[in-house]
């Protein structure tokens, strides 16, 4: 098939091409957060406004741009609908046998202070999640365990979305970096190292920061030890394994520390003054699932019973996300690859974006059924359901009212990654990108502010270092950086715009059973987004010009 070639100035005028290519994004959030439109209706909105503004004005031939669309639309349903759906299989099999008090009562044993809880659970727990899966699972398991614990859909929400932040630029065995490194082809070590010197220092502020979102300097104040000891306990193995040994371990490694320390904390130290949550308002009660009553003192036996389902599923995501496993699963027909007639080797990137002569765009779709971790889960799902006594005909039926529950959060998830890929694919993402390239000596610090918005558009920062990471390296290379520090500056200033991407929302929103107020949640995380992304984008400027120790990787 004949390729196109994209075109970042189709006005010839970088402003009012900027300016156009940044409407789908202004009419998505405008959307969800001003108009508090429903956000699967935004997500169409702005997926039409996105394919008539790349068909229009950007030139894309229309059945290219049709099949970008379905391809992206068919990558949100699978694998990360696939992840939701079969999240939310297990929560709701939870719910039916009544175990949510009993897994309060354990949790609240062990850290009564709600404030220590979201430290313990929402940063330590979810890097784990992070660092074995990925793709919106930490955030759909936290904010689904602090609602069990009696938190507000809006604070289970904002807070799994700010304390799933750090752990994201190493998040899936490593997965970011690795594809940061194919694009570049910087040595994956020498990235790893390199944001192993950047995110150290938020690893340590984001439990001091995700408690101060949630009760206020002097709450925060009252647990600094806890929070300390978390942050402590993450960054420094974060900074060790990301040096000496690469990507891939450096989330699990450093989750299993904190949770470690955290705990041995509390066998010594308890808060002076122990928070209570205030009662749930009667607007808000229907998304807190119900329970048995609360005063009731449970044995051994069945806390071990409360605890086993998300025991059987860290179990499974671990498992499923170790290479070996996945080499093993996807062998045969486990992976079947399917090239996208129309799209696949048909759009050709131009410089400066990608290099001259670069090859064409590939657009495969892998449905690695067996290997994908919603196949994991769901297994941990069944499993769990069958040790909770569910007949088969029982999870069954369960399973269907879930995928009636999750239908509008499914429809939203495809036309996000749908109006992403057609952003990806039609160069309109680059004409931003470009935009930001034009800042001269302030580039380090816009350089990561462009790694935010890649993750806020595609909503992984796998999906933004594959889109910015050629661009990083020859802008820096242009402007005599460190095209390692700025490749790896993409990745670290992309963690921050996890927490406002409309995919983590709808997790987060659906997780809680608060489909509808994703506009509130939106509203709620953005000033911590935009402030962690600038202070990333200060700490690299730093290193380029001020700290140029922190950059032993120069070559």
């Amino acid at each position: 098939m004949q390729t196109w070639s994209q075109n970042y100035d189709p006005l010839n005028s970088s402003l009012l091409s900027t300016l156009a290519a940044a409407l789908p994004i202004v009419v998505l959030l405008g959307s969800i957060a001003v108009a508090r439109m429903r956000i699967h209706f935004a997500a169409i909105l702005g997926l039409i406004v996105a394919f008539a503004l790349a068909v229009g004005l950007f030139k894309m031939p229309f059945k290219v741009a049709a099949a970008t669309t379905l391809y992206g639309a068919a990558y949100g349903l699978f694998p990360i609908g696939w992840i939701i759906l079969n999240l939310i299989f297990l929560y709701s099999l939870t719910v039916h046998r009544g175990l949510f008090d009993v897994l309060r009562g354990s949790l609240a044993s062990l850290a009564p202070d709600p404030r220590i809880q979201v430290i313990l659970i929402a940063f330590s727990f979810g890097a784990f999640f992070e660092g074995a899966a990925g793709f919106g699972t930490p955030v759909a398991v936290t904010a689904a365990l602090l609602i069990q614990l009696g938190f507000r859909p809006l604070h289970a929400s904002g807070l799994s979305l700010i304390a799933n932040t750090a752990p994201v630029a190493f998040g899936a065995l490593g997965t970011p970096i690795i594809a940061l490194a194919g694009v570049t082809g910087i040595d994956a070590k020498d990235l790893s190292a390199m944001v192993g010197r950047q995110l150290p220092f938020f690893s340590l502020l984001v439990p001091f920061w995700v408690v101060w979102a949630m009760a206020g300097f002097r709450g925060m104040l009252g647990v600094w030890p806890a929070a300390l000891t978390a942050g402590l306990a993450f960054a420094i193995p974060q900074f060790l394994v990301s040096n000496f040994h690469g990507p891939m371990l450096v989330d699990i490694v450093a989750s299993i520390s904190s949770i470690i320390a955290v705990v041995v904390l509390l066998k010594f130290w308890q808060p002076k003054k122990i928070w209570k949550l205030e009662p749930v308002p009667v607007s808000d009660q229907m998304a807190n699932p119900p329970g048995t009553s609360k005063n009731v003192a449970f044995g051994r036996r069945d806390v071990l019973r409360a605890w086993t389902p998300w025991i059987l599923l860290t179990i499974f995501i671990f498992i499923w996300g170790v290479p070996q496993v996945k080499e093993i699963f996807n062998r045969g027909l486990g992976k079947i690859d399917w090239p996208v007639p129309g799209l696949h080797n048909v759009i050709l990137r131009s410089p400066p974006v990608a290099p001259p002569n670069a090859p064409p765009e590939k657009a495969i779709f892998s449905l690695n059924w067996l290997s994908a971790t919603g196949s994991g889960i769901l297994l941990a799902a069944i499993i769990a359901g069958l040790v909770m006594k569910f007949s088969p005909r029982e999870l069954l039926k369960l399973y269907g009212q879930t995928a009636y529950r999750v239908r509008y959060s499914l429809i939203t998830i495809a036309a996000m990654l749908a109006l992403g890929y057609v952003t990806k694919y039609s160069g309109t993402d680059a004409t931003l990108g470009l935009a930001m390239a034009k800042t001269g000596v302030l580039y380090p610090f816009f350089g990561t502010m462009l790694g935010w918005l890649g993750v806020a558009l595609t909503g992984s920062d796998t999906a933004s270092n594959v889109l910015f990471g050629g661009l990083q390296k020859i802008t820096s290379e242009q402007l005599h950086l460190n095209p390692v520090l700025m490749a790896a500056a993409n990745s670290s200033g992309g963690v921050m715009g996890k927490m406002v991407d409309a995919q983590s929302i709808v997790v987060a929103s659906t997780a809680t059973n608060w489909y509808g107020h994703e506009g509130e949640i939106l509203r709620y995380v953005f000033f911590h987004s935009l402030a962690l992304a600038m202070l990333v984008g200060i700490l690299v400027l730093g290193q380029a010009y001020w700290f140029p120790f922190m950059q032993v990787l120069s070559k």
